[in-house]
């Protein structure tokens, strides 16, 4: 059963982790790459004040960016900022998205994304969390896939694993963990079936296409199969 209030508790204590990894850094450091293709690290934290600012659009009701030109200029536009000034943004933003989280509401209720993904309100949080903790590692700040809470692990690999289902282009996959437990499955239902294991993190991170992208996972019945960009 989802809990948006616990959720929301993971998110700050996610955010805080970041900030105070961030807070030692200079305006050198936050214009350093990222480990995101094309990103400094300015860019991925312009884009996590963003991303809650949209967030709170979804919960009240309004569409989560004006549209996909709009929302990469102003990530562009906040990337070279100071410090200090993307500190100060990211602790406001994320103060103005657990006040929302925080107001009475019908969590049940459906809630529009972008490009027409819908969801309910109640993983609102959760998706908030995502971003918070995998940005985190992009910035490449020592905090890596294997430094984050199983549950996380387990409901992102869940949700992942669910997103690639169906795609014709993925062969049919099993994903288990070293010990032989089975974490779900994902892909269509054209090709030979491939078995897929390695610990959480890994697992995770072939999914996301973060960390070496599952090269240490270890396969049955065919080679890893290459997924579609997230």
């Amino acid at each position: 059963m989802i809990d948006h209030l616990r959720d929301l508790a993971s998110v700050r204590e996610a955010t805080d982790r970041l900030i105070d990894a961030v807070s030692s850094w200079d305006n050198a450091a936050l214009a350093a790459p990222s480990r995101l293709p094309g990103w400094t690290r300015g860019h991925v934290l312009a884009h996590l004040s963003r991303n809650a600012d949209a967030l709170v659009n979804v919960l009240q009701g309004l569409p989560m960016y004006k549209d996909g030109a709009t929302r990469d200029a102003d990530i562009e536009a906040g990337a070279g900022r100071p410090l200090d000034v993307q500190l100060a943004d990211l602790r406001a933003t994320a103060d103005r998205f657990d006040e929302v989280c925080r107001e009475p509401a019908d969590w049940d209720r459906t809630v529009e994304l972008r490009n027409g993904v819908t969801d309910r309100a109640a993983r609102v949080p959760f998706r908030r969390w995502v971003e918070v903790a995998l940005h985190h590692v992009d910035l490449g700040s020592g905090y890596d896939l294997a430094d984050l809470p199983e549950d996380f692990l387990r409901r992102e690999i869940d949700f992942l694993a669910d997103r690639w289902s169906g795609r014709p282009e993925v062969p049919p996959v099993t994903l288990r963990t070293p010990d032989g437990e089975a974490t779900g499955k994902t892909g269509g239902t054209e090709g030979a079936p491939v078995t897929v294991s390695g610990p959480l993190d890994q697992l995770l991170g072939w999914l996301a296409g973060r960390g070496d992208k599952g090269a240490r996972l270890v396969t049955e019945g065919g080679p890893l199969p290459q997924l579609p960009p997230l």
